[in-house]
């Protein structure tokens, strides 16, 4: 598996491709998600956003991630906001996404996942940092 950034001038062509990982992605956030599938897209095209793209060993795209950059004082973290698909399925995919996204400044990764994707990355290194809660006001 072989992760890839999406240069901005081809994620309208890509779009279509990769749109069902992301649109999997958002809909595990329930019936308030935090971002539409449009409004992932707007953030992507307008460069607010990184997208990444799982390739399999036939260049064909199995999974589909977005990153946002995050400066805080002692790290630039990259934040994977949305990701579906096989992106991140075993150690040397994961090695992958850390030298890839090092590669962009980054000096941490951070996401907010749950259930088995929260299992599946902490075997892949990740290690629970805190948890998020919410309340609607």
């Amino acid at each position: 598996m072989k992760i890839q950034h999406v240069d901005i001038k081809y994620v309208n062509q890509l779009w279509p491709i990769i749109s069902s990982y992301l649109e999997a992605a958002v809909k595990r956030q329930g019936v308030n998600p935090d971002y539409t599938l449009d409004q992932v897209k707007m953030c992507v095209t307008n460069g607010q956003w990184m997208l990444l793209v799982a390739l399999d060993e036939h260049n064909e795209v199995s999974g589909a991630a977005t990153v946002e950059f995050i400066n805080r004082p002692s790290n630039r973290v990259a934040f994977v906001s949305y990701a579906g698909g096989r992106l991140m399925s075993n150690m040397n995919s994961a090695e992958n996404l850390k030298v890839l996204l090092k590669s962009f400044g980054a000096t941490s990764i951070e996401c907010a996942a749950s259930g088995s994707t929260e299992r599946l990355w902490q075997r892949l290194g990740f290690a629970e940092k805190h948890k998020i809660l919410e309340v609607t006001i």
